[in-house]
C-alpha cells in the first residue's frame, strides 16, 4: 500500500528572478507542480506562494505557514520546481535537507532537477545549492553596479515621485515639476525660511486642509486604497512632523539626486541600514528646482543652528536643548495666555500628541521662567568658580565624570564577561563538533554547515569583545577634556542673562524629571549635562 502524502506545492519567485522571464514565473512554476502532483497521485494539501520574497532568507511568511502546516503533521510532501526555489542559503537548504524534513519524516521533491528525498538526493545536491547561493550573490553585485550606472547618468529610481514632481511623460527614471502640486513645496519652505518650526508647519498644513503625498497618490492612481477607502476627510490632511522634516532636508528640491543612503546588510540579510553621508551618492542639477539653493540652505542652516522663531518675534533660547527625564523626547515650548499674566512653560512631547490617550509618559511640566532661572544660577556659580579657584573646579569637574563613568563601565564589563563566557562556550562546542566528525558520528557535510555557523558566530564575538574593550578604555575621562570646557565658560564671565549662544557653546542637554509633591511642596529635578564633561553635581 502507498504511503499517503499530503503535499504541499511551493513556488517562490524574487524581483531579481523576473529577469529570467516566464521560465520562472509563478504561473509556470504552478503549471509544472499541479502536473506533477496529477501524474505521481499526490493529495495536493494547499499551495504556498512567496511572490518578490529572496530565497536568501527564509523569514519568508508563506514557507513559514507551510512549515507550520509541518509542524502540526498536515503536511509530509513538500515540491518545488526546483532546488533554487526552495531557498538559495546553502547552509539553510541543508538544514532542512539533511535535518528537519528527515526528522520530521517530510518527503521534498524538486521536479525539473529530479531530487527526491525518497529515493535518495544525489551527490550534486550540495554543489547545486552552492550555485544557487553564489548566483544570488552575483545578481546583488550586478544590480548594485546597473544602479550605479544609471545614477550616474543622471537618474533616479522610485516607485512614486516626490511630492511636488510627477514622473517626466518622455524620458524614463526622470522627474517633471508637477504645476499642480509645487505650491504645497513652496509653501513648506515658505514657512521654514520666515521662522516657523516642523510643528508649527504641520499644524499650519492640518488647519489649512492641505492634501498630502498619500492622499494625492490615492486621488490619482488609486494606490494606498487600505489607508484612504472610505476614511474620515481629515485623514487626507493628515501630515506629521516627520513628513515636514524629511522634505526640508530633502534636495530633491533643489534639482539634486542623491542616492546610497541606505542598504542592505548583505546579499543574505536585507535589513536596511542607514549609510554615512560621505558614503552617499550625490548627483546635481538632474532635475529642475522647484526651491532655490539659496533658501534651501538657509532652512538648512535655522535647523542646524536649533533656534525658532516665537509668536512674540523673541528667540526661544533652550530649544533642542530640554528634554524628558522618562521617555527621551525633546520638551514643547508653550505658552499660557489664559490668565491676567501670561507665562510660558515646558511639557513633554510625547505626552502632548500622545501620552493624553495612551499614558506613553507624563507631562513633566516646568515653568519657563523657573528653568531660566535655575539654570542661569548654576552657569553662575561655575564662571565665578572658573575666575577664582580654576583648580577646585577642575577637581570639581573630574569626580563627577568619574562616577558616570564608573556607572557606564560597570554595565560594559558584564556585557564584555557574558561576551567571553559565550566565546568559551562556542569554541568548546566547535572542538566537540571536530571530535564528532573525526569519530564518524557525524557527516563531513554536516561538519562543515555547522562548523561555518560556529566560525561566524566566534567572529562576531571577538569584534564585540575587541569593540566593548575599546570603549571602556576611551571611556576613562581626561583632564584635557575639562580643561577645554573651562576655558569655554571663561569666555562668559559674570554672566548676567542667558542667550542661545551662550547654552548651545556650555550644554549638551538639560534633562527635565516628573515633579512630586510633599507636605504641599513641590519639588522637581533638572539634570544639565555640559558639552564634554557630562553632569556636574
Amino acid at each position: 500500500m502507498k504511503q499517503p502524502y499530503n503535499t504541499a506545492l511551493y513556488m517562490r519567485l524574487s524581483r531579481d528572478d523576473e529577469n529570467f522571464g516566464d521560465s520562472v514565473s509563478i504561473e509556470t512554476q504552478r503549471t509544472i507542480l499541479q502536473q506533477y502532483a496529477k501524474e505521481q497521485e499526490l493529495h495536493v494539501v494547499g499551495e504556498f506562494v512567496d511572490d518578490g520574497w529572496s530565497g536568501t532568507t527564509f523569514e519568508r511568511p508563506n514557507f513559514k505557514r507551510m512549515m507550520e502546516e509541518v509542524e502540526a503533521g498536515r503536511v509530509n510532501c513538500i515540491v518545488t520546481k526546483d532546488l533554487s526555489r526552495f531557498g538559495r542559503d546553502h547552509i539553510m537548504v541543508g538544514y532542512y535537507l539533511e535535518y528537519v524534513f528527515p526528522e520530521k519524516q517530510v518527503r521534498y521533491i524538486a521536479v525539473s532537477e529530479n531530487e527526491d528525498t525518497k529515493k535518495g538526493l544525489s551527490d550534486f545536491v550540495p554543489f547545486k545549492n552552492l550555485f544557487n547561493e553564489w548566483l544570488a550573490k552575483d545578481t546583488s553585485r550586478k544590480v548594485k553596479t546597473a544602479l550605479h550606472a544609471k545614477y550616474a547618468a543622471g537618474e533616479r529610481t522610485f516607485t512614486y515621485a516626490p511630492l511636488g514632481y510627477i514622473r517626466h511623460p518622455e524620458i524614463k527614471n526622470a522627474l517633471v515639476i508637477d504645476i499642480e502640486t509645487r505650491w504645497i513645496i513652496e509653501k513648506i519652505f515658505d514657512l521654514a525660511v520666515n521662522g516657523a518650526g516642523a510643528a508649527k508647519i504641520t499644524r499650519t498644513l492640518v488647519e489649512e486642509q492641505v492634501p498630502t503625498a498619500g492622499w494625492l497618490n490615492f486621488q490619482r492612481y488609486g494606490k494606498f486604497a487600505h489607508i484612504y477607502e472610505g476614511a474620515p476627510a481629515e485623514k487626507s490632511y493628515a501630515w506629521t512632523v516627520s513628513q515636514i522634516k524629511s522634505i526640508l532636508k530633502d534636495e530633491t528640491y533643489i534639482g539634486n539626486s542623491v542616492h546610497n543612503k541606505q542598504t542592505n546588510i548583505s546579499y543574505k540579510n536585507k535589513k536596511k541600514v542607514r549609510k554615512p553621508q560621505e558614503e552617499w551618492f550625490r548627483v546635481e542639477n538632474t532635475h529642475e528646482a522647484i526651491i532655490s539653493r539659496e533658501v534651501f540652505e538657509q532652512v538648512q542652516t535655522q535647523i542646524a543652528s536649533r533656534r525658532r522663531q516665537q509668536k512674540d518675534a523673541t528667540t526661544q533660547i533652550f530649544a533642542g536643548l530640554v528634554r524628558c527625564a522618562d521617555c527621551g523626547w525633546s520638551m514643547s515650548f508653550g505658552t499660557n495666555k489664559q490668565n491676567s499674566k501670561p507665562y510660558s512653560y515646558f511639557n513633554c512631547t510625547s505626552y502632548r500628541q500622545l501620552g493624553k490617550v495612551s499614558g506613553v509618559c507624563s507631562a513633566h511640566y516646568i515653568r519657563y521662567d523657573y528653568l531660566y532661572t535655575y539654570v542661569l544660577s548654576r552657569i553662575q556659580d561655575l564662571s565665578r568658580q572658573a575666575q577664582v579657584d580654576e583648580k577646585e573646579l577642575l577637581r570639581r569637574i573630574l569626580k563627577a565624570s568619574e562616577q558616570e563613568l564608573a556607572a557606564n563601565a560597570k554595565k560594559q564589563s558584564a556585557e564584555l564577561t557574558r561576551a567571553e563566557k559565550r566565546r568559551t562556550e562556542v569554541d568548546r562546542k566547535f572542538a566537540k563538533l571536530y571530535e564528532d566528525w573525526s569519530d564518524g558520528r557525524i557527516t563531513e557535510y554536516n561538519f562543515n554547515m555547522m562548523s561555518q555557523k560556529y566560525q561566524t558566530e566566534q567572529q562576531e564575538l571577538v569584534e564585540k569583545i575587541e569593540r566593548l574593550s575599546a570603549e571602556l578604555e576611551s571611556e576613562k575621562q581626561t583632564t584635557v577634556d575639562a580643561e577645554t570646557w573651562i576655558s569655554l565658560i571663561k569666555q562668559y564671565a559674570n554672566p548676567t542673562e542667558l542667550t542661545a549662544e551662550l547654552l548651545n557653546t556650555l550644554i549638551e542637554k538639560i534633562v527635565i524629571h516628573e515633579a512630586t509633591t510633599l507636605d504641599g511642596m513641590r519639588e522637581q529635578n533638572i539634570d544639565i549635562y555640559y558639552r564634554f564633561i557630562g553632569k556636574i553635581e
